[in-house]
């Protein structure tokens, strides 16, 4: 994901962002329960849930966010650090972020 954002000049949901949450797990948590498949898994910023991305067969990262609300989602996936906010329909790298190194 090359095209990144200033935080600063864009997103509005930051204060959304819960630094102390707990991933709800190393896959998909909807796929594991159902005996789905993921390409890509997405981590929510507000409460932990990991879901599959958008390539995925069920997106559930997305599905999340439809039923949640909750606005951003971080990659899962190691070595990848940008954030997405759905509702500013963007992607961005954060300063200092504290879930850099947080990978299934």
């Amino acid at each position: 994901m090359s095209d990144t954002t200033d935080t600063a000049s864009a997103c509005t949901h930051l204060d959304a962002v819960a630094t102390d949450l707990t991933p709800s797990g190393q896959g998909c948590k909807q796929c594991l329960e159902s005996g789905g498949r993921w390409l890509h898994l997405r981590l929510c910023l507000e409460c932990g849930e990991v879901g599959c991305c958008d390539d995925s067969p069920n997106r559930h990262a997305t599905a999340h966010f439809h039923a949640s609300g909750h606005p951003l989602i971080r990659s899962y996936e190691p070595g990848e650090d940008w954030w997405w906010c759905f509702v500013d329909e963007m992607v961005f790298e954060v300063d200092d972020d504290p879930f850099s190194g947080l990978h299934h």
